[in-house]
């Protein structure tokens, strides 16, 4: 079983995937970091795809979590290359894709984080978390970012990892929401004046 985190006080099968959804600026990635951390503590691997921030802004708050030098924690950074900012090189902590539209690219980089947490460090339950998918549906349509999800979640659960992938819930229309929500084993929902909570 997967703990999430001692805010939610729930735990879930692995290859389970859950939406974290809500409004803008109610915690929804700070939560998903918190959920990736508190495993990084037990030692399960933690790979963040970011489509919003630098992979430097994502450890730097990873780090003020937990303490992860020698832990299996990754960044998939999917804006830094499309900024031009810097030399954006992959190492073993950080792989760059060329933009949040790079969905295949996006894919692989998990893949190879994957595969090397397991080969060379024995590492075989993995957190994953996603922010966001509504950066993605702004640069792709609807069918292409279910596409993706469909191959990515199941990627998860066939490694009996925990994926968590927060989306805005007032930026998209019932429909797309909707269609999105088929991918999930459940949902946690964040709002601005109550505490999360899930939906298994």
């Amino acid at each position: 079983m997967y703990d999430l985190s001692p805010a939610l006080d729930e735990a879930v099968d692995p290859g389970t995937n859950l939406l974290v959804t809500g409004p803008p600026l109610t915690g929804k990635r700070a939560l998903t970091l918190d959920i990736l951390a508190s495993g990084t503590e037990n030692g399960d691997g933690s790979i963040f795809v970011t489509t919003k921030d630098s992979a430097t802004r994502v450890l730097d708050e990873f780090d003020d979590r937990s303490v992860y030098e020698d832990r299996p924690v990754a960044v998939v950074d999917c804006v830094t290359r499309q900024r031009g900012v810097g030399d954006a090189r992959d190492d073993n902590r950080v792989k760059y894709t060329s933009s949040p539209v790079d969905m295949t690219g996006i894919g692989i980089k998990l893949s190879e984080f994957l595969q090397t947490f397991y080969a060379d460090q024995r590492v075989e339950r993995n957190r994953i978390g996603v922010h966001s998918l509504s950066t993605l549906l702004m640069y792709s349509n609807l069918q292409t970012v279910f596409r993706f999800l469909h191959v990515f979640t199941g990627r998860i659960q066939s490694v009996d990892g925990l994926g968590l992938f927060c989306i805005d819930s007032t930026v998209h229309d019932d429909r797309t929401l909707n269609t999105l929500k088929q991918l999930f084993d459940g949902i946690i929902t964040t709002s601005e004046d109550a505490p999360p909570t899930v939906r298994l």
